[in-house]
C-alpha cells in the first residue's frame, strides 16, 4: 500500500468516523469468554477439525485452537464458532495503521 493511500484511508477514517475494520478490510473478532467466537470479514474456511479451525482473511489466516470446536453459523463474511477456545493466532497479517 502506498504512503498516499495509507494517508487517504486514515483521513477518511477520521473524517467519516468509519471503523478501521471496514476501511482496511480487517477481521473483527468478538470473543465471549472462552466458549464463543464471532469473526467478521473472513474469506472462507481453509481447515476444520474439532481441535483446530483455520480461516482465510484478506491478508493471511486466522487459526483457532481448542477442543470440541464447531461452526455454529457461517455466512459469506461472518462465522460463529463454539467450543472451548484455547488459542487465537493471526498469520501473515501486516499492520495498516
Amino acid at each position: 500500500m502506498t504512503r498516499i493511500s495509507r494517508k487517504l484511508r486514515r483521513w477518511t477514517s477520521e473524517v467519516l468516523d468509519l471503523p478501521q475494520d471496514v476501511l482496511y478490510d480487517m477481521p473483527r473478532l468478538t470473543l465471549i469468554g472462552s466458549k464463543q467466537l464471532y469473526i467478521e470479514n473472513h474469506r472462507g474456511v481453509i481447515h476444520f477439525t474439532p481441535d483446530r479451525i483455520v480461516l482465510a482473511l484478506s491478508q493471511g489466516q486466522l487459526e483457532i485452537k481448542g477442543s470440541a470446536l464447531v461452526i455454529r453459523n457461517i455466512l459469506p463474511d461472518e462465522v460463529a464458532i463454539e467450543g472451548t477456545i484455547l488459542d487465537i493466532h493471526m498469520n501473515g497479517v501486516e499492520g495498516n495503521g
